[in-house]
């Protein structure tokens, strides 16, 4: 693959502008691919015990079948980033989307555990390609002051694909086998190929071609790799096994190197002055907060309602579909907010919102009535989510130039499932939540309430934290700052920031796909958008 020709420019000479004809097709493949990443790493979950079955599978092979995809994405998520920024985020989509259609069809298509082993690490290769690269074109593509709205749709949209990932998981193993669920990306991923391809404008940094970061993609790599692993394994082999002490270690030490290697590099992956943006970096660490909190909130509210409440494992999932309804009504409404007054109150506020809900969620405990317990907590929560998550992922992507769009996007992205992986992690147990207390629902009733209330610190956290990090400048037409020049460390960022990453999702999704999971037969993935 050869670098984009220096034409293609990440400032863009006629930008997409919301409500167009345009801008709803970049969205369509922008939604549509992420969205291909997010809902298969939740809906295998569905099919495990058939495909258990049918593959003759041990529990370990089928626990692979999960943390393969999410080792490999999470691995070479930085990577996906920079090299959109290098050879043109287009380009770096479309080859990803190819690449997931690929792995999809040799998933389906697979006859034994290990050859599906394989294609779902194939397929997390691919969902690192086109993650980052998703939310970079919607940077590098919008006109400034439509960033946000275009962020704030996309959210929105990608919850609709959380929330109906798993019905139609569930239909297709109705009436099909567990390989309908891979083989039907493959016709998803032609829709996006021609989309995108059609309809999608190309852009990257030009300076990105000067050199290649060897020494950090590799270090990039063992890094993220290593704590992914040990953090996906924390939760089934405790902290003192060395099936994650190992990893960890692995994990800590790859990513000191690869702190050395890009502080030495000529032509860094993450070049290190943009840590020095004050924006990029308190939206990064308000982005951790958050979806730590969120992981534990969507793993845990879960399990207590099954539990503890006594509701049914569909019932439970189906719980917080209003978040996801919410998202899809004032996602795009919160962006514009945070475009026209700045960044800085609703990402104080939506997390202070959040917070508030989080106290109310405590609360439910045995035979509590969905109506009068649960749904208050649960609309007040993703009112605080639709009031934060576009403006935060704006910022993310924003407080640096368009040249930088990719690895920005995939700093976020990779911020946000360490969150989410570590909480999942360490959550429980620092609740006082022990292996056994999840199916015990006298145990786990007490400390649920503890885990509530360390989430809405965490949330608390995030509020001050974009209170004393975010600027409060309403977005004009102007465009930020290069990271490299001398002024950005401490210049306020203009519009990119408030302009322009959740999964949730918030894509990121807020739950990750690597969390331990409730029985298979009983567990129902949790919508959200496709972070």
């Amino acid at each position: 693959m050869e670098p984009a020709p220096h034409g293609t420019s990440a400032q863009l000479s006629s930008p997409v502008r919301y409500g167009t004809a345009a801008a709803r097709r970049v969205l369509l493949a922008t939604v549509l691919g992420s969205s291909l990443a997010f809902i298969d790493a939740t809906v295998v979950n569905l099919a495990l015990p058939e495909l258990g079955r049918g593959l003759h599978a041990s529990a370990a092979g089928l626990q692979w079948t999960v943390n393969g995809y999410a080792l490999s994405l999470a691995s070479l998520i930085l990577v996906g980033g920079s090299l959109g920024d290098r050879f043109g985020r287009k380009r770096v989509f479309l080859a990803g989307v190819a690449w997931f259609a690929l792995a999809s069809l040799l998933c389906g298509l697979a006859p034994s555990i290990e050859l599906l082993i394989t294609a779902r690490v194939l397929q997390g290769i691919g969902g690192a390609l086109l993650t980052p690269g998703a939310l970079a074109i919607l940077e590098a593509s919008f006109a400034p002051d439509d960033r946000a709205r275009a962020i704030g749709a996309w959210s929105g949209l990608g919850g609709i694909g959380g929330a109906l990932g798993p019905f139609l998981g569930g239909w297709l193993l109705q009436i099909g086998s567990w390989r309908l669920l891979f083989l039907i990306n493959v016709p998803v991923a032609a829709l996006v190929l021609w989309v995108a391809h059609r309809h999608v404008p190309e852009s990257r940094d030009p300076a990105a071609a000067r050199g290649f970061d060897i020494a950090g993609l590799l270090t990039g790599i063992v890094g993220l790799g290593g704590l992914t692993y040990g953090f996906t394994a924390w939760p089934a082999h405790g902290a003192g096994s060395p099936v994650v002490l190992i990893p960890l270690a692995l994990g800590v030490l790859g990513m000191a190197a690869f702190v050395l290697a890009e502080l030495r590099a000529p032509h860094p992956m993450v070049p290190p002055e943009i840590f020095r943006h004050r924006a990029f970096t308190g939206a990064n660490l308000v982005t951790f907060l958050v979806y730590a909190a969120n992981g534990g909130v969507f793993f845990l509210v879960v399990v207590n309602l099954q539990v503890v409440a006594g509701y049914p494992a569909l019932a439970a999932g189906l719980s917080m579909l209003p978040i996801t309804v919410i998202m899809l009504l004032l996602s795009a409404r919160g962006g514009a907010l945070g475009q026209r007054i700045g960044p800085r109150i609703p990402m104080t506020a939506g997390p202070l919102v959040c917070a508030a809900a989080l106290l109310l969620m405590s609360t439910i405990g045995p035979h509590a009535p969905y109506a009068t317990r649960v749904l208050p907590a649960v609309i007040l929560f993703g009112l605080g989510l639709a009031l934060l998550v576009a403006p935060l992922t704006a910022t993310a992507l924003g407080a640096l130039d368009d040249a930088h769009a990719g690895i920005a996007s995939g700093v976020n992205n990779a911020v946000a499932r360490a969150a989410g992986l570590l909480a999942v992690a360490v959550l429980p147990l620092a609740a006082g939540l022990g292996s056994g207390s999840l199916t015990d629902a006298a145990a786990l009733h007490p400390v649920y309430h503890h885990a509530m209330l360390l989430c809405a610190a965490l949330m608390l956290a995030g509020s001050l934290t974009a209170f004393l990090t975010v600027p409060t400048r309403p977005p004009t037409t102007s465009s930020t700052p290069s990271p490299h020049s001398p002024d950005s460390a401490d210049s306020t960022p203009t519009p990119a920031i408030t302009a322009g990453r959740t999964p949730a999702i918030p894509h990121r999704s807020f739950c990750d796909p690597a969390s331990p999971p409730i029985p298979p037969r009983d567990s129902h993935p949790i919508p959200s958008s496709p972070r």
